[in-house]
């Protein structure tokens, strides 16, 4: 039988940079980068709200062609999320240049 001979080659990673000595859990990351951020998990609510409300409405659309209603919501859940991505860019704004103290 043949040996297989493994070689670790290790890299030096020191770039006089000090990380902290704890991993941040993906919980506490979603937390932390909402309230950065408070906005985009409005858009995606928003969007998965308005494509379940699509799904539901499926059954009852009449005589509407299914791509047209699938067009329909696919526009309403766009502009949810490029309304919510404006709304929290000007919020940004705003906590950035006018409601920050003046020194």
């Amino acid at each position: 039988k043949e040996k297989k001979l493994i070689i670790a080659i290790t890299m030096s990673t020191d770039t006089g940079v000090s990380l902290p000595s704890y991993e941040e859990d993906q919980g506490s990351k979603l937390i932390r980068k909402a309230k950065e951020a408070p906005f985009v998990p409005v858009g995606i609510a928003g969007f998965a709200a308005i494509v379940a409300y699509g799904l539901y409405k499926l059954k009852s659309r009449g005589n509407t062609k299914m791509s047209i209603h699938l067009i329909h919501m696919r526009v309403a859940a766009q502009g949810f999320v490029v309304g919510a991505m404006t709304v929290g860019m000007g919020y940004s704004m705003y906590r950035e240049f006018w409601a920050k103290p003046k020194p």
